[in-house]
């Protein structure tokens, strides 16, 4: 299989930047899988796991959203937050699930109600993606 290169950024640092055979991106629009010679494309990531596949073996990253670029140097993924999965404790985000749950009930502004209820749905999201 063709190898292309593969950079991975958060605002925090720059997570992967490597060769690669395969990367698979939760799109906005639905999962799409990369390869060698894809077609230039931008598109918007929603939460969920992204995995490179790469020397035999493959490494699955949380996203929390942010933007994906299929070019002819290859792919580049701006990630508004990621982290291996591995790295991810389930306990830490059904509580965190729990709690917004909780403000969802209670608040009173549509605004702030849409805010949170959108987060909570990203966050069910990824917790149904860490149990596959």
């Amino acid at each position: 299989m063709a190898a292309f290169h593969f950079e991975l950024v958060s605002p925090e640092k720059l997570l992967y930047s490597g060769e690669v055979d395969q990367v698979d991106v939760p799109g906005s629009e639905g999962d799409f899988g990369v390869l060698a010679g894809h077609a230039p494309l931008i598109a918007m990531l929603r939460p969920g796991i992204l995995t490179i596949f790469a020397d035999g073996g493959n490494v699955r990253v949380m996203v929390g959203g942010g933007f994906a670029e299929a070019n002819p140097a290859g792919l580049t993924v701006l990630a508004d937050m990621a982290m291996p999965v591995d790295d991810v404790d389930p306990a830490v985000i059904a509580g965190r699930i729990k709690d917004l749950e909780e403000d969802v009930a209670d608040a009173t502004d549509g605004a702030a109600r849409d805010r949170l209820q959108r987060q909570l749905d990203q966050l069910k999201t990824v917790q149904a993606a860490l149990a596959q």
